[in-house]
């Protein structure tokens, strides 16, 4: 008898996973192989979707192990996952999606060779990171810009997980942004598999998650575009992964899906014979019928016809102010709140007087509203009456006071060369069809302070959850968008980003941009680099008597060189120290600037407490 002496694992129908030498007669290793034959058999008629892959549980069962009917399935496992990635590729593009941003990775591979071939058809870019959490901020900034989702697809496991931070931002902002993550089969999730983590339901509150394993599970993902600014899309790629060519290109019918409309609330009737204050946000939008009523307008608000500082605030909650020996009602009787307002206390201590009739407009489900039932909510107006003019001498009054009262500090050479000094600095050298991009700590109030929003100028500011993170990403994003609006001028429209130094440290990695990928062609960076947390200095723990522990905990001084950074992502580099060569050196920025620069205005935050109290002893409180 023929016999065959081997070494093989004893882990196929022993459990056990030593090696072991043993002879064998060619009866018994066939004994054995079809022993094991029916194992490999009973497994694959009990993974889920297994039709999918070509192969039914039934027709699994008459496989021969060896033969060419096995290999033939695991081919057919690769058609299945190009197919769904393709599939998935264009309901991507059908529920509006133009912009994509991918991250290289194993698992998500069929779904981002669909969607190069989408690029090369000319259906979608694509633009390419290295860092999810970069990825997803640059998406958002593109979809700030777009109003239409943008897709930022990546691997499984903590990959997912990184992208939680712009998900966040994108709910409370309402902007449109759609995470596609790739996944394990549902049978390897909580098996210890690698690079697996339970990612159905991660972003809990924020974005749900849709589950794609199939074909037939694409229209519950279009719905979702229907319906969800926010959307997550789980595809469970099972391996092998990827065919050995590229997939040719599919389009779809090309018809698109539509975003969510915006929510519409009903009328509000208000009287503007009251005195009356509009108070615009984030979000806000020019409101028919309150063209001509004074408004408190954060610089991401659109700019009103007749604005009111935000330094002026405190006065409308006084019933009188005397100026010049003259008595003045000074009293809101009426607050009108577009949008999501949330930078200034005085402001929001308007909205939340009882003394004071609240009326909130929101376009989104969701209304600024801390005085619940006592306040009526809506989309729209119908006005009765009209401002007083002395009502509209007093906003016209207090605002001039208040403006001249910032420029009068910034005069003030004890106080050196201040972040309030470079946000004056930019808004001076602003023009029409620039865009500006706000962190979201002291530079977005110290722009409220020196008189934005502008007419003619696009404002973004993360001010959904006001956060500082990602907002290099964001401001890169929008300027890829707003770059590509008109790609025939011939120089690209200008981007200015205005940010603290923490803020820039906190996303300094989304200046990496891989070789060959599209880049800003004119975003200038201004980073206000105080050596730290300066907006805490202004707060209460910023007081003298906690001083002692202050600097460690707040204050955070890091001694970064941000040149040498700048430089180590090839970004060109300025470096100012006073107002002057500031505005010099972005005034020659404005004519012959390229790519991304960044300007470092080396501040101090030593004197930004002092800086606060004098001008509040100018405007009052």
């Amino acid at each position: 008898m023929t016999t065959i002496t081997r070494a093989f694992r004893t882990g196929i129908g022993s459990g056990l996973g030593g090696t072991v030498a043993r002879t064998l007669s060619i009866p018994e290793l066939a004994q054995r192989v079809e022993g094991a034959q029916v194992k490999v058999n009973l497994l694959l008629s009990r993974l889920p979707r297994l039709r999918e892959t070509g192969v039914a549980p039934e027709a699994a069962s008459r496989t021969p192990f060896f033969g060419q009917p096995f290999f033939g399935a695991y081919g057919a496992t690769k058609a299945a996952q190009t197919a769904l990635a393709r599939t998935v590729a264009a309901a991507l593009i059908e529920g509006g999606m133009r912009e994509a941003v991918i991250c290289p990775g194993s698992r998500s591979a069929p779904l981002v060779y669909a969607l190069a071939a989408c690029e090369r058809a000319g259906d979608v870019r694509l633009h390419v990171r290295i860092d999810e959490r970069s990825a997803a901020f640059t998406a958002l900034g593109i979809a700030r810009v777009q109003k239409r989702p943008v897709a930022v697809v990546m691997t499984s496991g903590t990959a997912v997980a990184n992208t939680l931070p712009a998900v966040v931002e994108a709910h409370y902002s309402h902007t449109p942004l759609a995470i596609i993550s790739a996944d394990r089969p549902e049978r390897l999730v909580g098996t210890g598999a690698s690079q697996t983590i339970e990612q159905q339901g991660i972003f809990g509150v924020y974005a749900k998650t849709t589950q794609v394993t199939s074909a037939d599970d694409l229209e519950a993902m279009s719905q979702r575009f229907r319906t969800d600014l926010q959307v997550h899309i789980n595809v469970a790629f099972d391996a092998p992964l990827v065919d050995a060519t590229l997939p040719d290109h599919t389009s779809g019918d090309g018809v698109r899906e539509p975003a969510p409309a915006f929510v519409d609330h009903g009328e509000v009737a208000v009287d503007l014979s009251k005195n009356t204050l509009v108070i615009a946000g984030d979000e806000a939008w020019e409101v028919e019928g309150l063209e001509d009523v004074p408004t408190i307008a954060e610089p991401s608000a659109p700019g009103p016809y007749h604005p009111v500082h935000p330094a002026a605030a405190h006065i409308f909650r006084k019933a009188q102010v005397s100026a010049n020996d003259y008595v003045i009602n000074t009293k809101v009787e009426q607050v009108i709140v577009v949008g999501h307002p949330t930078l200034h206390r005085s402001v929001l201590a308007l909205m939340n007087d009882p003394d004071i009739e609240l009326v909130v407009l929101s376009r989104t489900k969701d209304f600024t509203n801390q005085r619940g039932d006592e306040t009526r909510l809506g989309t729209t107006v119908k006005v009765t009456g009209e401002p007083s003019r002395e009502w509209m001498k007093i906003c016209e009054g207090a605002t001039d006071m208040a403006g001249q009262a910032v420029r009068e500090t910034l005069e003030d050479e004890e106080l050196g060369f201040t972040g309030l000094h470079v946000a004056a600095a930019v808004g001076d050298t602003l023009s029409v069809n620039d865009t500006l991009v706000l962190g979201a700590s002291n530079p977005v109030r110290d722009a409220a302070l020196v008189g934005l929003p502008f007419d003619g100028v696009d404002t973004y500011s993360p001010r959904g959850a006001a956060g500082i993170d990602g907002t290099i990403a964001q401001a890169i994003g929008i300027s890829l968008a707003t770059q590509s609006l008109d790609p025939t001028n011939w120089r690209a429209p200008r981007v200015m980003a205005l940010m603290g130094d923490v803020t820039f440290l906190h996303d300094a990695n989304s200046l990496l941009i891989p070789e060959d990928q599209a880049r800003p062609e004119n975003l200038t960076i201004v980073v206000a680099n105080d050596n730290g947390g300066g907006i805490f200095e202004t707060l209460e723990q910023g007081a003298d008597a906690l001083r002692e522990s202050f600097e460690p905990a707040f204050g955070t001084p890091h001694g970064v060189d941000v040149g040498k950074l700048a430089e180590a992502y090839e970004a060109d580099y300025r470096e100012v120290t006073t107002p002057q060569e500031l505005l010099d050196t972005l005034a020659e920025l404005k004519e012959y600037s390229t790519g991304i620069t960044v300007v470092e205005a080396k501040t101090t935050r030593a004197t930004r407490r002092a800086l606060n109290e004098k001008l509040t002893a100018k405007v009052g409180q």
